[in-house]
């Protein structure tokens, strides 16, 4: 495992307060190991799931990464961290309120690396594609190719899809899929 992306990963979850993601009812569990609910049906992910995703997805400094199901806009947070003042983030949510609530979570904390919007009529961003580093954080019940037509060539994919978190490799012939079983999710909402 390469040592200088962990080192990435463990910066932003240092310098990304999750506490500044969740509603004010659940402050004092912010620090605690498991999801809690945002709203609408909807969970802002348990920090261990979100770190073991960071670390499949391997995203770099200067990198443009699609962060589908952003939510409280805590994993478009610790992106933006990620990949630096070069880099970009374009963080997609289907419930217009938790759009607001990120993009304002975001905003308060300084992030000015990225860019909220609302999912429309597909699934991902095609507007700005391709993307080096695309991010599911919430279950598929089916492989949504179209998220991987907005993929660059050599490109990283993480998408949960039921219990199973797919990590996707996409080179110019064919995709090199790893399985991550075990996880659960709230579904991906679909317009």
């Amino acid at each position: 495992m390469n040592h200088g992306k962990n080192n990435l990963i463990i910066e932003a979850f240092q310098k990304i307060d999750r506490t500044n993601f969740v509603l004010p009812e659940y402050k004092n569990s912010a620090d605690l190991d498991i999801p809690l609910p945002i709203g609408f049906g909807q969970t802002i992910s348990q920090p261990t799931t979100v770190r073991m995703m960071l670390e499949w997805l391997d995203t770099k400094p200067g990198e443009k990464v699609l962060d589908i199901g952003s939510g409280s806009g805590w994993t478009t947070a610790l992106l933006s961290q990620i990949v630096g003042p070069k880099g970009k983030v374009y963080a997609v949510e289907l419930v217009p309120e938790l759009k607001k609530f990120g993009q304002e979570n975001c905003q308060r904390i300084g992030v000015n690396n990225a860019e909220f919007f609302i999912a429309g009529g597909k699934i991902g961003l095609e507007k700005f594609a391709p993307y080096d580093r695309i991010l599911v954080s919430a279950s598929a019940d089916r492989f949504p190719k179209e998220i991987l037509d907005q993929l660059k060539v050599g490109g990283k994919l993480i998408i949960p899809i039921e219990n199973t978190i797919f990590e996707i490799e996409k080179d110019k012939k064919n995709l090199k899929t790893i399985r991550h079983q075990g996880f659960v999710f709230v579904p991906l909402i679909e317009s």
